[in-house]
C-alpha cells in the first residue's frame, strides 16, 4: 500500500511539473487584458464551473472546492483526490468595422486534496490568477513620413501556487485559509515600422517580473432541515497583496533585410526594482440541497480593484466590480443501477459589472454554461469527467469599442482513490 501512495505522489508531482511547463505558455487573445496584470481568471474547479463558477457555500466529498478553503473538510477520510482541467476556447474580437477570430487551448488548474486528520484537510494546486495576451496591428498614413505600421502586443500572466487547510470546528461549521505564492511575468511590446528604407523601425519593450504572497480565508456553515434538506452559507476573503516586481525597459531601432530583423542601435535601457498591490476581495454565498439530488446556490462577490496600483500609481481606467453567479446540479438517482441516471446535469450563469472603465463605458461581461459529469466506474463511482459549454459575452462596439465573444469547451478529470487503508489477507 505505501508503494501505492508513493507510485500516486510521484504521479501527481510530475503532472505538476508537466501542467507547470504548460500553464507558461498560456495564451489568450483579448485587447482588454492591456490593464492592471491582465485579465482576472476567477477560475473555478470543474463541477463548480459548470454551475456559473458559484463556489462559496458548497462542499462535496470528492470534489476539491479551492473557491472557498472551508470546503476542504468535506473531503473523505480515507480518500485522496487529483482534480485537473483543461479548456479549448473559440475567440471572436469585433468592432464596428471589422472581425477577427482566434482558437486557443490551455489548462485551467491542477489541485490535489486529502485528510490529515479527523478534524484537519488539505489541499494544493496550481491556477491561472491572471491572464494577457493582445496583438493589435494599426496602419496610419502620416505627413511627410509616409505608412507607419503600429504594433501592440501583450504576453504573459501571473499563476498561483496554493497551499490549503480547512478545519472543522463542530458539526456543520468549518473554517479555511489558503496562502498562495504569486508569480509571472508581463510583457508590453510595441513596434513602430516605416514603409521606405528612410527609417529605421523601433521598438519598445517592457518587462516585469512578478512575484509575493497572496492570502485567502473562508468560513461554511451548514444546517440540515427536515433530514432531506440542507441549507448553507459561505464567506470568503482575499486580502490586498503587496508584491514585488522586477522591471526592465529598453528601446532599440532596427533595420529589416531579406525577412530578418537586424538591432542597429540600443538607445535606451533601464532596470529596477518595484511594488505592485493587488487588490482585496469579499465573496459570500446561500446553497440549498436536497438529498442526493438537487443543489442550488448563489454567489456574490465585491472586487476592490480602484485600489490597484504599480510603483504607487493608480490606473484610473479599473474600478470596483460586482460579480454575481447562480448555479444548479441534478442528479435523476445517484444510487440506482442505470448508469445513465447517475449522470450529473449542470447549468449556471455569472454576471460581472467589470472592472475596466474605457471611453466612460464599463466593459462588463457575462458567461452561460451547462455541463456534465460522468461516473468513471472503471475507476469508481466517486471518480468522473465533466464536460462544460459555456458562451460569454465582453465589452461593446458601441463608444468605438471592441466586443468579445467566447465559446469555451472545458473537460476536468477527478480521481477519488483509497488512502490510509490497509490491505487485509483471508
Amino acid at each position: 500500500m505505501l508503494k501505492t501512495h508513493t507510485q500516486h505522489l510521484l504521479f501527481s508531482l510530475s503532472l505538476s511539473i508537466f501542467c507547470l511547463n504548460l500553464f507558461a505558455q498560456n495564451e489568450i487573445s483579448s485587447p482588454y487584458s492591456n490593464y492592471g496584470v491582465g485579465l482576472y481568471s476567477n477560475v473555478t474547479s470543474g463541477m463548480y464551473d459548470a454551475m456559473g463558477k458559484v463556489g462559496y457555500a458548497l462542499q462535496d466529498p470528492y470534489q476539491i472546492n479551492f473557491k472557498n478553503p472551508a470546503s476542504y473538510v468535506a473531503f473523505d477520510s480515507l480518500s485522496f483526490i487529483a482534480d485537473a482541467s483543461f479548456s479549448i476556447y473559440s475567440n471572436s474580437l469585433a468592432n464596428a468595422e471589422i472581425k477577427q477570430k482566434a482558437t486557443l487551448a490551455h489548462p485551467n488548474y491542477l489541485t490535489l486534496g486529502l485528510p490529515v486528520t479527523r478534524h484537519w484537510r488539505m489541499s494544493a494546486g496550481i491556477l491561472p490568477f491572471s491572464n494577457l495576451g493582445y496583438n493589435i496591428v494599426q496602419s496610419i498614413n502620416q505627413d511627410n513620413i509616409g505608412v507607419v505600421n503600429y504594433n501592440y502586443q501583450g504576453d504573459g500572466g501571473l499563476l498561483q501556487l496554493y497551499w490549503g487547510n480547512g478545519f472543522k470546528l463542530y458539526d456543520g461549521l468549518s473554517l479555511g485559509f489558503n496562502i498562495s505564492y504569486l508569480f509571472g511575468r508581463l510583457t508590453y511590446m510595441q513596434t513602430a515600422e516605416f514603409e521606405g528604407n528612410n527609417f529605421y523601425h523601433s521598438m519598445v519593450n517592457n518587462t516585469t517580473l512578478v512575484d509575493g504572497i497572496y492570502l485567502s480565508a473562508g468560513l461554511q456553515y451548514f444546517a440540515t432541515i427536515k433530514n432531506n434538506h440542507k441549507l448553507g452559507i459561505g464567506l470568503v476573503y482575499e486580502n490586498s497583496a503587496y508584491i514585488w516586481t522586477k522591471e526592465e525597459q529598453f528601446l532599440y531601432n532596427y533595420s529589416t533585410i531579406g525577412g530578418s530583423d537586424n538591432v542597429n542601435d540600443t538607445s535606451y535601457y533601464y532596470e529596477y526594482k518595484g511594488n505592485m498591490q493587488l487588490p482585496q476581495s469579499v465573496g459570500a454565498g446561500l446553497s440549498y440541497q436536497y438529498k442526493n439530488k438537487l443543489w442550488v446556490s448563489a454567489d456574490f462577490k465585491w472586487h476592490n480593484w480602484a485600489q490597484y496600483y504599480h510603483n504607487k500609481e493608480s490606473d484610473e481606467r479599473l474600478q470596483n466590480t460586482y460579480i454575481t453567479s447562480f448555479g444548479v446540479q441534478f442528479i435523476p438517482n445517484a444510487t440506482s443501477s442505470n448508469y445513465f441516471k447517475k449522470i450529473r446535469i449542470r447549468a449556471g450563469v455569472q454576471y460581472s459589472t467589470g472592472h475596466i472603465l474605457l471611453n466612460n463605458h464599463t466593459i462588463s461581461d457575462y458567461n452561460i454554461s451547462i455541463g456534465l459529469g460522468f461516473p468513471l466506474k472503471l475507476y469508481n463511482n466517486n471518480s468522473s469527467l465533466g464536460v462544460l459549454f459555456e458562451y460569454g459575452q465582453m465589452g461593446t462596439i458601441r463608444n468605438d469599442l471592441i466586443r468579445e465573444n467566447h465559446f469555451r469547451i472545458s473537460f476536468h478529470f477527478t480521481l477519488q482513490e483509497k488512502w490510509y487503508q490497509r490491505v487485509k489477507l483471508d
